[in-house]
């Protein structure tokens, strides 16, 4: 006969705050996935004790620096752009990971800059354009450029890097852009 798992004990205010601090400890996160995970596991397992507020939790960890919304968001958004994501997948993995307007937007000007190099490695880590074989198909190419806009890049240097002929004229062209 199995053994049946015993369900967890309800939280409580210090075991809220042992959670917190061992989820600050382990990833790199923001007030508000931090708050998502603390609201997730109330759910989960209940509550003791007086109401609680994790949106306060991760405050007190923010004020403490243990969290840091606008250093996540950098380092966020240049690790996507070592992996050749255009703005719009930056800008929405952002959102996703609840940074605030605010210290997105202080990262916005950033990602402009990185606009071209971005666009130029995800070409050529998808072999894409010039920086893989001839595609005179125009299926072919129409694919490339559909790749190239779900990986969030502007239709305006896309459409460049997959007609290019050349890599070197492109690479120079989109660097004088940066």
């Amino acid at each position: 006969m199995p053994r049946s798992r015993a369900s967890p004990k309800p939280l409580d205010a210090a075991a809220l705050e042992r959670l917190a601090l061992r989820y600050v400890e382990r990833f790199a996160t923001t007030r508000g996935k931090l708050t998502a995970y603390l609201t997730r596991k109330i759910r989960e397992r209940g509550w003791t004790g007086e109401a609680a507020d994790p949106a306060a939790l991760a405050d007190r960890m923010a004020a403490q620096g243990y969290i840091d919304d606008r250093l996540y968001a950098q380092s966020k958004a240049a690790a996507l752009a070592r992996r050749g994501l255009g703005a719009r997948r930056v800008s929405a993995a952002l959102r996703e990971a609840h940074v605030e307007e605010a210290d997105a937007a202080a990262v916005a000007p950033d990602i402009a800059a990185r606009e071209a190099d971005s666009a130029l490695r995800f070409a050529r880590r998808r072999r894409l354009g010039p920086f893989g074989p001839p595609a005179v198909d125009r299926a072919v190419r129409e694919k490339q450029l559909a790749a190239m806009l779900r990986a969030g890049h502007p239709m305006t240097i896309a459409r460049r890097i997959v007609s290019a002929q050349n890599a070197d004229d492109i690479v120079r062209e989109l660097e004088g852009m940066s």
